[in-house]
């Protein structure tokens, strides 16, 4: 039978004017046999109905009456990481569901959804649901959820590549545990773009049916043409070594802007596209009206109405930030524009595959360097992509803040029996390996408020009646309702005009900075502060030319290790004078500087300077393998020289080095004879040299979040972030005291070593050091290596002055670098 409802898809296809590609026929094939799987293709390869067809056309085999056959119950579940991507979907799902001649309903369940709308749903679930691993979980927390879920057939994990290496994965990893008892004919199927590690991937998708080795791996054999091209300056000294924004490029962007239909400008931070958004306009006013812009702060309606512009062709280009990295619903622009270094292979190439958005076709995408050496990036992603390199996703291992969220879940829907939990959760990747001392700590922690939480009634949670775990408590319940999720951040205020109409949200600690009277840059506006009443930002339109922008936490975004990789060896081949890309050949005369005052390292070399100015004593190090790691290092190389001398260190580091600053003689030649950047007791080192206690405090208060030991608020109402801060502290400084075993503390250690400081990465950095030869230089000033990192840290010191001033000034002062 499967043949003939495999014609029936190719037909439908074939009416719309279209061909199924092999991959597709493939996965349509898998599906039908029953199995589970992945499928891996670019964007704009079709890979929505790859998946979709198959879940439809397996209806309308089981079921002969499929045309009259109405209410059928929830059978496809299609979880996505982003709202927006919701959209595409459902015209898809729609428009395919209308063609088959089924009588099904979609629905989309996420944020945005009314309260009458998600009544409807419940009544009479739609056969098609798209949703967030957010909703997902809520879906969960309403009694008798069982129900809503008994006839579901299959879930799709949409973009699973993003979704795996967060916690919001971790949730469609427990969710998954529970379907699979509901629904035990349940097919698990994910589909992801090229990772590193899509094997892994995988197994973190389907837990225990990976091991049942009855899954697919579904390879779209498109090629995507890649076409990198720099916008260079006319000459090399117009080009800044750092401390820029890329503005001095602004002209030939707007030339390309205008020579395009349609272009996409990605930022790598929503403050560099609240500025190229103004400084575009105030140099060729004529595009206003033309140009708009989107980020994840503006608000949703702003939001919609850009991508509905797009979407229509009535805009010329937005200026942007990650917000539209996926697959927003949108004609395929015709340029797409990358402003300064985009740090990863895998995100370059999803912008990249935003033009050209159709199968066979070249997506072009113009890179726009910040500062000099940020063009070594675009020769690195070339060769990543001619080398076809991309970066692993990093899935996340036993966090208990997201487990205890979720048996918090349970426990206010229907409650659940602990040995049937465990037994679930152990055929996930994330928790396979806890243990049953573990499990029985997370439902005392659960029911008591463990060991040092147990004198306080109101972390006794939990109920236990007849070995049911279950909350009965509706205050509680409704509590943990509002707080399901594990997107954590910073505190916002709402932004709105006075007359009340909603702009979008700024973080809390920007906006406590300013005075009412203050002029800032949002949402593409010149707005003046007028009031901060509660959470509520109050502005008003201002004429002011110039405003402070909002600086969102977290938007700086490290080189991954292989993109370092790359570097490293488009720096030897520059070493060896076998370079042949564009931008290499471009910054001949600044790597030639280099090497007069300093060294060009090849790659069996690792290069230290040392020098002296009017700021103090330098050390800089350049093992380019990201900030991240280098941050780790920096502290770490501090710490040991500072057990051969007392000395005190100021620490700097960008992707490409680190710098140590002190007033005082660093005894490095001495240093490096005792292997400071050796790899013995590397673990002991970085915590002592680190204030591991310290970040690990810090990332304590959003696992505290997750896992509702502190409550953020009512929608509107949300509490203070410092007091939140102080809550989590209090919570960490007693666990930390008291009960050096609690699973969320230790939690809170190891994600610091694990993502923050990127240990298993800075042991693998220092491993290669040691094969390396070690030149130690002696500039009489600053090199084109030393001064990006430099300027990093009067960057973190600047207040009021403005940095391109301090900037020019240092540049003076070390004979005219710019």
């Amino acid at each position: 039978m499967a043949p003939d409802v495999i014609k029936i898809g190719k037909d439908w296809f074939s009416a719309r004017g279209w061909k199924a590609f092999p991959f597709q026929l493939e996965a349509w094939q898998a599906f039908l046999d029953g199995r589970h799987g992945l499928v891996n293709a670019p964007t704009g390869s079709g890979k929505t109905y790859s998946l979709l067809m198959p879940a439809l056309l397996e209806f309308i085999r089981d079921n002969p009456d499929y045309k009259t056959k109405k209410n059928n119950g929830l059978q496809i579940i299609w979880i996505t990481p982003i709202r927006a991507l919701s959209k595409e979907i459902e015209l898809s799902g729609n428009r395919v569901i209308e063609g088959l001649g089924l009588p099904w309903k979609v629905g989309v369940r996420s944020g945005d959804t009314s309260l009458k709308e998600r009544a409807r749903q419940k009544e009479k679930p739609p056969e098609l649901l798209i949703t967030t691993p957010e909703s997902l979980h809520l879906l969960m927390a309403q009694k008798e959820y069982p129900d809503f879920f008994k006839s579901l057939r299959a879930v799709v994990a949409d973009e699973w590549h993003e979704l795996m290496g967060s916690k919001r994965g971790v949730q469609v990893e427990l969710a998954l545990s529970r379907l699979k008892t509901i629904s035990p004919h349940l097919k698990v199927w994910g589909i992801s773009a090229t990772i590193g590690n899509m094997d892994q991937a995988l197994e973190a998708l389907l837990g225990n049916y990976y091991h049942e080795k009855d899954y697919a791996v579904v390879r779209s054999d498109i090629e995507k043409k890649v076409e990198v091209v720099s916008v260079l300056p006319d000459t090399l000294d117009t080009l800044p070594w750092a401390g820029h924004l890329g503005i001095q490029l602004l002209q030939k962007v707007i030339d390309i802007v205008k020579g395009s239909s349609t272009t996409l400008i990605f930022t790598n931070t929503r403050s560099f596209a609240e500025i190229w958004y103004h400084r575009m306009l105030d140099a060729a006013p004529e595009l206003s009206g033309l140009i708009a812009m989107h980020h994840g702060s503006i608000s949703q309606e702003l939001r919609n109405w850009v991508e509905e512009q797009l979407h229509e062709g009535k805009l010329k280009a937005v200026v942007c930030t990650s917000s539209l990295d996926l697959g927003v619903d949108f004609r395929p622009v015709e340029t797409v524009i990358q402003v300064g270094g985009p740090k990863g292979v895998a995100r370059f190439l999803q912008r990249a595959g935003r033009s050209g958005h159709q199968p066979g076709a070249v997506s072009r995408i113009y890179f726009v360097p910040t500062h000099s050496l940020e063009l070594m990036e675009a020769a690195a992603i070339r060769e990543a992509i001619t080398q076809k390199i991309v970066e692993d996703r990093l899935p996340y291992i036993r966090s208990f803040d997201v487990l205890i969220q979720y048996l918090t879940t349970l426990s206010v829907s229907d409650g659940f029996y602990p040995d049937q939990i465990f037994a679930e959760i152990k055929t996930t990747f994330c928790y396979n390996s806890v243990s049953e001392d573990e499990w029985n700590w997370l439902l005392n922690f659960i029911t008591t408020g463990g060991d040092s939480l147990q004198a306080y009634d109101e972390y006794r949670k939990v109920g236990i009646h007849e070995g049911l775990y279950k909350i009965e408590n509706r205050t509680l319940a409704m509590r943990h309702r509002l707080s399901i999720g594990t997107i954590v951040g910073d505190s916002s205020l709402f932004v709105r005009f006075v007359s009340g109409k909603y702009l979008g949200t700024v973080e809390e600690y920007f906006i406590s900075r300013l005075n009412p009277g203050d002029v800032f840059w949002f949402a593409g506006r010149n707005l003046e502060l007028v009031r901060i009443k509660e959470m509520e930002a109050q502005v008003r339109k201002s004429s002011k030319k110039s405003g402070a922008v909002p600086s969102w936490q977290g938007g700086r975004m490290p080189l991954s290790s292989q993109m370092s990789e790359m570097i490293r060896l488009k720096l030897d081949e520059v070493v060896r004078g076998v370079e042949k890309d564009d931008e290499l050949v471009f910054l001949r005369p600044l790597f030639a500087l280099q090497q007069e005052r300093s060294h060009l390292p090849s790659k069996s070399e690792f290069l230290i300077e040392y020098f002296k100015s009017t700021e103090g004593y330098h050390v800089l190090m350049y093992p380019f393998e990201g900030r991240f790691v280098h941050e780790g290092m920096g502290a770490l190389v501090a710490y040991r020289i500072a057990q051969i001398q007392p000395i005190t260190f100021s620490i700097a580091m960008n992707d490409y080095g680190f710098e140590l600053l002190s007033d005082q003689p660093i005894p490095i030649d001495e240093a490096i004879e005792t292997n400071v950047l050796g790899v013995e007791n590397l673990l002991k080192d970085i915590q002592a040299s680190i204030n591991s206690t310290e970040m690990a405090r810090r990332k304590f208060r959003d696992i505290a979040a997750i896992s509702g030991l502190v409550f953020k608020g009512y929608p509107g109402k949300p509490i203070k972030d410092r007091y939140l801060q102080s809550s989590s502290q209090l919570f960490f400084n007693v666990f930390h005291d008291y009960e050096a075993h609690n699973l969320l503390l230790q939690q809170a250690y190891e994600e610091v070593m694990d993502f923050q400081l990127e240990e298993a990465r800075l042991r693998r950095a220092l491993e290669r050091i040691a094969q390396q030869k070690i030149i130690i230089t002696h500039p009489d000033k600053p090199t084109p290596f030393a001064f990006p990192i430099m300027v990093d840290r009067t960057r973190e010191k600047l207040t009021s002055e403005k940095l391109e001033d301090r900037v020019k000034r240092m540049a003076l002062q070390f004979d005219s670098l710019d």
